[in-house]
């Protein structure tokens, strides 16, 4: 039985549209399969497909090899396409309803109590990517300090300012004002992101110390089960930011997909005692490729994932359980809008002492990962999903 389980989200890798596609205005997304039609047949991801990436696509692409992991496909259960929902179903909590978004900026009574607040005015509050509204109110902004909000098709609140003529300590203090705002029973953003960047005149580019501000889950998860039960819950990169620190024992700020990596890597290498839990989040996927519709850029990060997977696999002792998913998609190809894409996520398990070659088939929520951990680490059954356990011992 596993006593360690390493949890790899690949923010936004999606592998096909879900049925409601269409109510997200997402109909014909398909990340992975998109971008593999455009880099060409020479391109390859052979430790994936020996896990069975390639066996849950919809279209037959160069995977002609010997399977040794479990592999299969998840429906989001919740009624939203973003981060924290993806994450909380992972985790075991499926939503009722999504949080709000808001399409055409944050309505007046929100943003003049988020002014009075932090003692001055703001600039921008309308849905943009990150990277368009810097640029368009950059200089603006460092003339006038006053920080920049903006929101995307998710339900977040993001605060863009200079790192250094604003001050990133100013910036996280104003964020945690606005993440206060936030709660009311109308108006419960999802997260509240803090956004420094650098440079001048136009210039300008985002830097690594991105910082989010999210709830508590509304209902425990299985790290709060692994935590009261004794055990360790090491998150990675984001993580512990979308759960608000709740039912993390300690984590690691990554900067990039490598970091990622490389702190994975350190922790499968470290001693461990009791039951324990790595849950990572590989970010620039999502963030630098998907909604900058950087097709090449994501099949490189892809490659360079895939490039990692023999080094952990060597590193992972004989009762550790890999699980490699995604929290929603963000199909780089996709014309309609630069969002997310509401799309079905891969599901693949490893591990030295599994079976080999199992198709897990199409789950119907996130949360039987949450319920596969809780069955295997012996925990209490978990309020959502269908453990597959049975199907990999």
């Amino acid at each position: 039985m596993a006593k360690r389980i390493i949890l790899i989200v690949l923010d936004s890798v999606g592998v096909g549209e879900l049925a409601d596609a269409d109510v997200y205005n997402d109909k014909g997304a398909n990340t992975v399969e998109h971008i593999l039609d455009l880099v060409g047949k020479s391109f390859s991801l052979p430790n994936m497909a020996k896990l069975g990436f390639y066996k849950i696509l919809n279209k037959k692409f160069n995977a002609d090899t010997d399977i040794v992991g479990c592999y299969g496909k998840m429906a989001t259960k919740s009624p939203a396409k973003d981060t924290t929902a993806g994450h909380w179903e992972i985790s075991g909590v499926v939503f009722k309803k999504p949080f709000p978004v808001y399409a055409s900026g944050f309505p007046e009574e929100i943003m003049k109590e988020f002014e009075k607040r932090i003692g001055t005015k703001t600039i921008g509050n309308y849905s943009t990517s990150g990277t368009e509204i810097i640029k368009r109110f950059g200089l603006e902004h460092q003339r006038t300090n006053c920080p920049i909000v903006y929101t995307s098709s998710d339900s977040v609140f993001q605060i863009a300012a200079h790192e250094e003529s604003f001050g990133l300590s100013r910036l996280y203090k104003i964020c945690k004002i606005a993440r206060n705002i936030l709660k009311c029973e109308n108006n419960t953003v999802g997260r509240v992101i803090a956004r420094p960047f650098i440079g001048s005149n136009g210039n300008y580019e985002r830097t690594s110390n991105r910082k989010d501000y999210s709830l508590d889950p509304f209902e425990p998860t299985i790290l709060d089960e692994i935590k009261n039960f004794g055990g360790n819950v090491i998150a990675i990169g984001k993580v512990a930011d979308i759960f608000n620190n709740k039912g993390i024992t300690r984590s690691t700020r990554t900067k990039d997909n490598l970091s990622g990596i490389k702190a994975i890597i350190d922790e499968v290498k470290s001693f461990f005692d009791r039951q324990t839990l790595v849950f990572a989040n590989l970010v620039d996927f999502d963030m630098l490729w998907g909604h900058r519709r950087d097709v090449l850029g994501y099949a490189a990060g892809l490659k360079n994932f895939d490039d990692f997977l023999p080094g952990l696999v060597e590193e992972l002792q004989d009762d550790d359980m890999l699980i490699i998913t995604a929290d929603h998609g963000c199909d780089p190809t996709y014309k309609l809008h630069t969002n997310h894409t509401r799309e079905f996520v891969p599901i693949l398990v490893y591990g030295k002492k599994l079976k080999k070659d199992v198709n897990l088939g199409t789950r119907t929520t996130l949360s039987d990962i949450a319920q596969t951990i809780a069955d295997v680490l012996g925990l209490p059954v978990m309020k959502n999903g269908l453990s597959f356990k049975s199907l990999i011992f």
